[in-house]
């Protein structure tokens, strides 16, 4: 099942977070992983920063997606790196 469909079919999920796992999706790499600001994120999907959080949360919860901490060298944060975790789903909730 391909993440559209993924996407489309859950109830379980806020509309925006649908746009966020879709933009994670579509710019992820063969692996499922991607690096986006959240600025990034936000301007390109019209989003405020806020928005963009709540979303990437509510994804994390609900095992869409997993965010890992990246650092520079000198120990900095940089963005996070997401991975995609397709799965197959059921029947949409009702």
């Amino acid at each position: 099942m391909g993440y559209f469909e993924t996407a489309y079919q859950s109830a379980e999920l806020s509309h925006k977070a649908k746009a966020v796992y879709i933009y994670l999706c579509d710019r992820s790499n063969t692996r499922g992983q991607s690096w986006p600001g959240i600025r990034r994120i936000g301007t390109d999907l019209n989003l405020s920063r806020s928005t963009v959080k709540r979303a990437l949360q509510e994804l994390t919860e609900r095992q869409y997606i997993r965010k890992e901490a990246r650092y520079r060298d000198n120990g900095g944060k940089t963005s996070n790196l997401y991975t995609v975790l397709h799965r197959v789903r059921g029947t949409p909730r009702t």
